[in-house]
């Protein structure tokens, strides 16, 4: 029993921490014709909280990409033309990663990364769900096919990654380059493609005949390593919210396409276009404060339709941690309306935030006609809308909270079980946000962070930012555990000078 709920608190931290980062799939109708361009009608394919990278276009318009399953990465095929979408990949033993189609063919390539760490290419029948490796011992970190039987690779080697070009008739490969980065792309009207390299501590842009093997610099970069080469000769790629681009003929410089900050999303990184070069598809985060910021601002305007819109249609509003106020977006313009009816001055001003995943928590100070209050919120997105909204309002207390919180975050960090273990109650409850409940008692929660505290040496917490309100203690921390490091929150309730509930989100 106690080795189970050891591993079950020494899982709940992992899960926190070292999951993949929230990324979607956006596409854009492009016209880059002549020297103009643009992108319109903005539209997240994927709607899928996790991981969603790595976009390829088919030579028949579809959409291939890598797509978070339940916590595990599988490879989707999206349709443009209606829609729809199918998984091409179900191998539970490993997930799939960087999708290409084969020419001449209907099988797909993958890189495939198993549960005991190996990675490998493999060639993937959709319609038989059958794997085979294409590079049997290889450590392929991306792929291009520049035909049926020639493959251009960039394969992991000790901390770096080497160019290496595979001729599958003959069974051959030659390694032409140490050191590059992850983009390799056929570059259009040419038989020539590109490629990052990063000898001598330099970041060129380079292209190479792959049959030949001779080289050319196209030009030096910075930052991003995510380009997309359109057929009138223009380099894109993204940096935060901008779209920049490039002829490498033409320009000396990179300029500013687009800006799509107003679109809610940041970092844009990978990015993939169609072969009728009308559709582009990208990589980028939600920015989840833009919404949450668009409503305050609504709100303050005292803009009953612009507001409500900033929320999903089922949406629910809660006192936390799982009081249901009401639900529904008409429901909530009803509210709204009478409060905005009896009311003559309203404002909010964000004071604190904290913002981790697709939650974004604010503390909050309200005017209302003259009257000043205090409140934590706690938004959830989905889909580029607040689906929940949970409310933490302010108490009077005797003492405050901060000082045991303070006391066991100490005891934390030098790993002191039982200094640690005398901050919380008898009957503290540990939960995963909102209500899932990981473990109640003082000997669950003892036998669990025992066995971690004993197996993580370097372990260590940083407050990053700390919002209290009434009897709670909400803290953004930064750990590191055995080498590496995660961003989680955790809400601390303090009753009579103790924790009695901590709560985790992520």
């Amino acid at each position: 029993m106690k080795n189970n709920l050891a591993f079950l608190t020494f899982l709940l931290l992992f899960n926190l921490g070292f999951c993949q980062m929230d990324t979607e799939i956006y596409a854009f109708d492009l016209d880059a014709s002549n020297d103009g361009f643009s992108v319109t009608n903005m539209k997240n394919i994927s709607q899928n909280v996790g991981y969603d990278s790595q976009p390829f276009f088919t030579l028949e318009g579809m959409l291939l990409y890598s797509s978070n399953r339940r916590g595990q990465t599988d490879i989707l095929e999206y349709n443009p033309a209606n829609g729809s979408k199918k998984w091409l990949t179900y191998t539970t033993s490993r997930g799939e990663y960087s999708p290409m189609s084969i020419p001449e063919s209907i099988d797909i390539a993958a890189i495939g990364l198993d549960t005991t760490g190996l990675q490998r290419l493999y060639r993937y029948n959709p319609k038989t769900q059958k794997s085979k490796k294409i590079l049997e011992d290889a450590k392929v970190g991306y792929q291009l096919w520049i035909d049926k039987s020639t493959l251009v690779t960039a394969v992991l080697e000790e901390d770096r990654m080497d160019l290496v070009v595979a001729n599958l008739n003959e069974g051959s490969t030659r390694k032409y380059q140490k050191n590059i980065g992850r983009s390799l792309l056929k570059i259009p009207n040419s038989n020539r493609f590109s490629y990052v390299s990063k000898e001598n501590g330099q970041s060129l842009l380079k292209s190479m005949d792959p049959l030949s093997g001779a080289t050319d610099s196209i030009i030096s970069i910075s930052g991003s390593e995510d380009f997309c080469w359109l057929n009138n000769g223009m380099l894109l790629t993204g940096k935060g919210t901008q779209l920049l681009g490039m002829n490498p003929k033409k320009d000396k410089d990179w300029k500013v396409l687009v800006n799509l900050k107003d679109k809610g999303i940041k970092n844009i990184s990978r990015m993939a276009v169609n072969a009728e070069q009308n559709t582009l598809a990208l990589v980028a985060e939600p920015d989840y404060t833009f919404v949450v910021d668009r409503q305050v601002e609504t709100y303050y305007a005292r803009d009953l339709d612009g507001f409500a819109a900033c929320y999903a249609e089922d949406v629910v509003v809660k006192r936390f941690p799982k009081d249901t106020l009401y639900t529904g977006r008409e429901t909530m313009k009803t509210n709204y309306k009478q409060f905005f009816e009896r009311t003559q001055k309203t404002s909010v001003e964000v004071l604190q935030r904290i913002a981790i995943g697709p939650y974004v928590i604010d503390k909050e100070k309200a005017l209302v006609d003259g009257e000043i209050t205090y409140q934590v919120a706690i938004y959830t997105l989905k889909n580029g809308e607040i689906a929940d909204m949970t409310f933490i309002f302010d108490k009077e207390v005797e003492t405050s909270p901060e000082g045991i919180v303070r006391t066991q975050l100490d005891a934390y960090n030098i790993r002191d079980i039982d200094a640690f273990m005398a901050t919380y109650t008898d009957d503290i409850a540990l939960f995963n946000y909102p209500m899932r409940n990981l473990s109640t008692g003082q000997e669950a929660m003892r036998s669990g962070y025992d066995s971690f505290f004993s197996n993580t040496s370097d372990l260590h917490c940083d407050i990053k930012t700390r919002i209290i309100i009434g009897n709670k203690v909400i803290d953004e921390e930064q750990v590191t555990v055995n080498g590496g490091g995660f961003s989680a929150v955790a809400i601390y309730e303090v009753e009579n000078g103790k924790i009695s509930r901590v709560t985790f989100l992520r």
